[in-house]
């Protein structure tokens, strides 16, 4: 059965790198027989996020969270903004929670340096929330690894986001498939029985 992964891009800028780099991992990931899907942040325009049931229902919102609902593993792609990722990506994060748990996540980011607080900072929201995480990410530096049509040029990342489609693909179905047997067990000794119904 074929995994099921969506790309989430956390960018505002229109031709973004990061969103050009997760479109490459998802196609990658569909060659390898996942079924993908994008959700944009810079369409999808979610409001902020407010607690306690305070969010404004939108449809922009109950579309994102059924395509979160839908994933059993997600990319995440941020610009490096002052170290850390996009306020829209931090924003989208915010409103899930359990949806997250048990699944695994994989992350690039755009930066002029390596990306990496900004990749560990994702990393970090998403162990909050008992998910799994690929232990490397992708980072990239726009005008040097892509060509001016927004191409990836840079032969070393290309590879990267090939092989991050790859264990996302197969690393993601072995956790998905322990997660989804955990949930129908009566075993108490692991994480999952605090999300059983």
């Amino acid at each position: 059965m074929a995994i099921k992964i969506l790309g989430v891009s956390g960018s505002m800028r229109e031709g973004s790198h990061s969103a050009g780099a997760l479109r490459v991992v998802l196609e990658a990931a569909r060659e390898r027989g996942a079924e993908t899907r994008l959700l944009d942040l810079r369409v999808a325009d979610l409001p902020m996020y407010r607690p306690r049931g305070a969010a404004i229902e939108t449809e922009s919102l109950r579309a994102a969270t059924e395509a979160v609902n839908w994933a059993e593993a997600f990319v995440l792609a941020s610009p490096d903004y002052h170290g850390s990722m996009s306020g829209a990506m931090k924003n989208f994060l915010d409103y899930y929670w359990t949806e997250f748990a048990g699944k695994i996540f994989g992350y690039l980011c755009a930066s002029h340096e390596k990306g990496l607080t900004a990749m560990e900072q994702m990393r970090t929201a998403v162990r909050q929330c008992y998910g799994w995480s690929l232990p490397y990410g992708a980072s990239f530096h726009g005008d040097e690894d892509f060509d001016g049509n927004g191409n990836i040029q840079n032969a070393y990342v290309a590879r990267r986001l090939r092989m991050m489609a790859r264990d996302l693909v197969v690393y993601g179905a072995l956790i998905n498939q322990q997660f989804t047997a955990d949930l129908s067990s009566d075993e108490t000794e692991t994480f999952v029985a605090r999300y059983r119904k």
